[in-house]
């Protein structure tokens, strides 16, 4: 199996933490833009497209900041899938902060992927 590498990407998000974090840490939340469905029973995930089933563990999360997981089916790889919510001190700007991994000729592919589940995200919550 090729090797993943990670990547980093940042959305500038004009809405509070509290209302995003429900939509990055909820089935309910993710099941409005990142999978058909999503449901969940303890801490495995199992996220739906187009009738296909993908499960992952949830590796962590910590309340309005961040949750982590992890694809069941790469369990042999040291890879994971995280959102975290970054507030900027001064400004008080919120960005949604996505940690990723992809083989190299899938990445400039994955980094769309999330282009626009982050914008179908942001037109749910109705930020620009």
């Amino acid at each position: 199996m090729e090797a993943k590498e990670k990547f980093e990407m940042e959305f500038p998000i004009q809405v509070s933490p509290a209302l995003l974090y429900q939509y990055i840490s909820t089935p309910s939340g993710l099941s409005e833009w990142y999978a058909e469905n999503v449901n969940s029973r303890g801490e495995i995930f199992t996220f739906i497209w187009n009738g296909s089933e993908e499960k992952a563990k949830l590796m962590g999360k910590k309340n309005e900041e961040r949750i982590k997981f992890k694809w069941l089916e790469d369990e042999e790889q040291d890879t994971f899938f995280e959102m975290r919510i970054q507030v900027d001190e001064i400004t008080k700007d919120v960005s949604l902060m996505i940690t990723d991994f992809s083989t190299e000729e899938e990445l400039e592919e994955n980094k769309m992927l999330w282009d626009n589940l982050v914008s179908e995200l942001k037109h749910i919550l109705g930020s620009t």
